[in-house]
């Protein structure tokens, strides 16, 4: 059985209606959603806000490959096309795989090419510590530390002060 944590991100067309194409997608695994919050772009200023979610979720069966593809087909449905010439550009939807544990609920490393866990870059981003302290206060980035300590006192804290609670926009799992 794994674990894993994922960060979805939604600024071009229904940004809400892409993050439930995300929820649905994983549909049985999701165990629990965080809130919305609307972000500043990161890496590219020149875009959209977006609207930011984590979910953690649960298969019996999944691999850590197993749920990089979920992310894949989540982002096909909403409709991705992923422009080479602008890595951190404006998306329909954003599905990072942020954390992997496995049977033992040790922390999965990997140092693929398409698939680094944990993600390189999560205890630099706002829009991934918040929301994930929404479903585990008490959670842990493998390598990094406690998330509330990375979020005050790392990098992300000065980019926490620009996300917006956005309570209205709710994500449900259908499980």
């Amino acid at each position: 059985m794994t674990r894993a944590v994922l960060s979805l991100g939604s600024n071009l067309g229904d940004r809400l209606e892409h993050l439930r194409t995300a929820v649905a997608t994983f549909g049985d695994s999701v165990l629990v959603i965080s809130g919305v919050y609307e972000t500043p772009p990161w890496g590219d200023a020149d875009q959209p806000a977006y609207l930011n979610a984590v979910l953690l979720a649960q298969d019996a069966a999944a691999t850590p490959r197993d749920w990089l593809e979920r992310a894949w087909a989540a982002e096909r449905a909403a409709g991705r096309i992923r422009d080479p010439q602008r890595r951190f550009g404006p998306r329909t939807l954003d599905v990072d795989v942020i954390a992997v544990w496995g049977d033992d609920d040790e922390p999965v490393l990997s140092d693929e090419e398409e698939l680094t866990l944990p993600h390189p870059r999560a205890h630099l981003r706002a829009f991934v510590l918040r929301p994930w302290i929404d479903i585990q206060p008490y959670g842990r980035l493998p390598g990094h530390g406690w998330l509330t300590d990375l979020l005050t006192a790392g990098p992300a804290a000065d980019d926490a002060l620009e996300l917006r609670p956005r309570p209205e926009l709710a994500l449900e799992s259908t499980a």
